[in-house]
């Protein structure tokens, strides 16, 4: 795949890296990057050997929010154009959020508004602890309704109420504190933590990992009900009789490494 905004990489077997590559604006948002991010992610999606992404940027920022000239565009917008740019947001957020591959987000620099919106989508953030982060939509008499969904369940209800209304800036620290940040480092630690975490989840059941994270996008906030109790109950039964339940069984009974760690591919079990 080409990419006017991305830079596609794979930096080890069963991973793939997708850099925000504007680093003369830093990295912010306009329609070509929102739509070439969605299809690169719906074209990773359907990689049924890569078991890893890594959303990074290149240059001194993560993603500044949206870009200037495009604002200065919308601005003569309609309210059918708003809402039409809007959906294109909307659907390239939740390509990135349903995405059945593990998704880890690689911070660094500055990481605002629409920024936040793609940091929020992925599963685990890594921040260096120079970073900033801003919801900065009220400042402009805007608010941000499109990363909402995800930037509130990421960071949680009462810490949006606070962040959404004051555009506050805050640090790696405060975003670790909230639970937004799952792991703060040195910047030059920064490409050491994220392989690790990357090294982990491809160390893992590779169609479990994805069930793992179907499992979580379908259960949180859910009532304990006598269906949710047996829909967990099946899934369980399904990944035990599955090649896969049966060989990491195997293999932890036999004291081996299991099939999937042979990363030529060839021992992955079907």
């Amino acid at each position: 795949m080409e990419f006017e905004t991305l830079l596609l990489s794979r930096p080890g077997p069963h991973v793939a890296q997708v850099a925000l590559n504007r680093p003369d604006v830093r990295n912010a948002l306009n329609g070509t990057l929102i739509r070439e991010l969605a299809r690169a992610f719906a074209a990773l999606a359907a990689e049924a050997d890569v078991r890893a992404i890594v959303v990074a940027a290149s240059g001194k920022a993560f993603c500044a929010g949206a870009d200037l000239a495009f604002m200065r565009e919308a601005a003569a917008y309609t309210w059918e154009q708003n809402r039409a740019d809007a959906e294109v947001l909307a659907e390239m957020l939740y390509t990135l959020y349903s995405c059945p591959v593990p998704v880890v987000a690689r911070i660094h620099g500055d990481c605002y508004a629409g920024g936040m919106g793609i940091a929020s989508v992925c599963d685990i953030r890594v921040v260096a602890e120079p970073v900033t982060f801003c919801l900065s939509e009220a400042r402009l008499g805007l608010l941000p309704a499109t990363i909402s969904p995800y930037v509130i369940r990421a960071m949680g209800e009462q810490t949006a109420r606070r962040y959404f209304v004051t555009a506050e800036r805050f640090g790696a620290a405060e975003a670790k504190a909230m639970g937004y940040a799952h792991e703060v480092c040195a910047a030059e630690a920064l490409d050491a933590k994220v392989e690790a975490i990357v090294a982990a989840l491809v160390a893992n059941g590779p169609l479990a990992t994805r069930a793992c994270k179907r499992l979580v996008h379908d259960v949180a906030g859910r009532e304990i009900t006598p269906a949710l109790r047996a829909e967990t109950a099946r899934r369980i039964a399904d990944m035990r009789a599955s090649a896969e339940g049966r060989e990491g069984i195997a293999s932890f009974l036999e004291k081996r490494k299991p099939a999937w760690t042979d990363t030529s591919g060839q021992g992955d079990p079907t």
